[in-house]
């Protein structure tokens, strides 16, 4: 199969022979000025280039004739030809017989030193390992492409890690104060519940006080209003007491046992309903007060009223005894509401203010 690569070109490589020798003398001596190297206008234009141009300086003819001929020497031959060794002449000798740009006329103008200088440096110091090397990682110490590359990755991947620490760390701090804040506002709401506990119960506590105050006043005014029965007396039997002396079964009302002839009194203003014999109450009295509480005297050895007389807190109204069915002197007393309901006596005179 014929193969459409053009025929390899031979290259002519220079020395120092060619060049053969020659008598300064024979020449004239020739000062270039302004004039004689300005350079053409035109599209011919030899244009002035920085960083990232193309190399001016002789090391860019070098590197031209190194491509040109290839990295082993060796010319490729074309439809089965044998292929043709190439002898290639020291590159050092080569380039040490060039001339420098910068005494050729009109190109020497418009290089600058530190031109040169940089791009000698850069074909000469350049490796082409270390493509892709930045100017931190050569003042790093970093040359090669690869490991440039790899220490790159390690710094990225390093700065991925520090920002997930910090953000694992910043959501710990943010958790930490929202959880210190809501323990805060807990404690505090601990803290005015209590407050409002303390206060509820000391104005709870100062109203039953208020209570309490005004109810021991309305009982000491009510007190004056009411008397107890009887003086210099024992209190024996109470409301409910259970036995088989009373018929019902158990005491109807409140026991005074006092010596014969003790003076009873009314317990309040009202009007003497009854007063006379009844049986086993013996000489009995029944004081009806204002609000249509009847108040019994019973067993009394003298009645000192009648019925429908009005008496005052206070008055005398008969005398201890042991009429009816007793088994000593003393006064039975009981206490029944409007309805005829038996109430406990001795409860009933507390609630006046009285505590016999």
């Amino acid at each position: 199969m014929a193969s459409n690569r053009p025929a390899p070109q031979a290259v002519y490589v220079p020395n120092d022979d060619d060049f053969g020798s020659y008598d300064e003398g024979s020449f004239e001596e020739w000062n270039p000025t302004e004039e004689s190297v300005r350079p053409v206008r035109g599209r011919h234009r030899v244009h002035k280039k920085g960083g990232g141009g193309l190399a001016r300086s002789s090391t860019v003819l070098g590197v031209g004739v190194i491509a040109a001929v290839g990295a082993g020497g060796i010319a490729t031959a074309q439809d089965g030809k044998p292929p043709v060794s190439i002898s290639m002449p020291d590159l050092g000798a080569v380039t040490d017989s060039l001339p420098e740009a910068e005494s050729l006329p009109g190109v020497g103008s418009l290089l600058s030193d530190d031109d040169a200088a940089d791009t000698t440096a850069v074909a000469a110091a350049a490796p082409l390992t270390a493509a892709g090397v930045s100017t931190a990682d050569a003042e790093q110490g970093t040359t090669h492409a690869g490991e440039a590359l790899r220490a790159r990755i390690m710094q990225q991947a390093e700065n991925q890690q520090n920002q997930a620490d910090t953000a694992v760390r910043t959501a710990a701090e943010d958790a930490a104060v929202k959880k210190a804040a809501e323990e805060a506002a807990a404690q505090q709401r601990a803290a005015e519940k209590d407050a409002d506990a303390k206060a509820a119960a000391k104005k709870k506590k100062a109203e039953e006080a208020r209570k309490a105050k005004a109810e021991a006043e309305r009982l000491a005014k009510l007190a004056k209003s009411y008397a107890i029965p009887t003086s210099s007396y024992t209190l024996t039997s109470h409301f409910g007491d259970a036995g088989s002396m009373w018929s019902s079964g158990h005491h109807t009302g409140l026991d005074f046992a006092a010596p014969t002839g003790t003076p009873l009194k009314a317990v309040h203003t009202g009007t003497v309903k009854e007063a006379g014999w009844a049986g086993a109450y013996g000489y009995r009295t029944v004081l009806e007060l204002e609000d249509g509480t009847e108040v019994w005297y019973c067993h009394q050895s003298s009645l000192n009223v009648s019925a429908g007389q009005k008496v005052s807190t206070g008055d005398v109204i008969g005398r201890v005894g042991a009429t009816g069915n007793v088994t000593g002197p003393h006064l039975h007393m009981e206490v029944h509401t409007p309805g005829g309901t038996g109430i406990d006596p001795l409860g009933w005179l507390q609630s006046k203010g009285l505590n016999p």
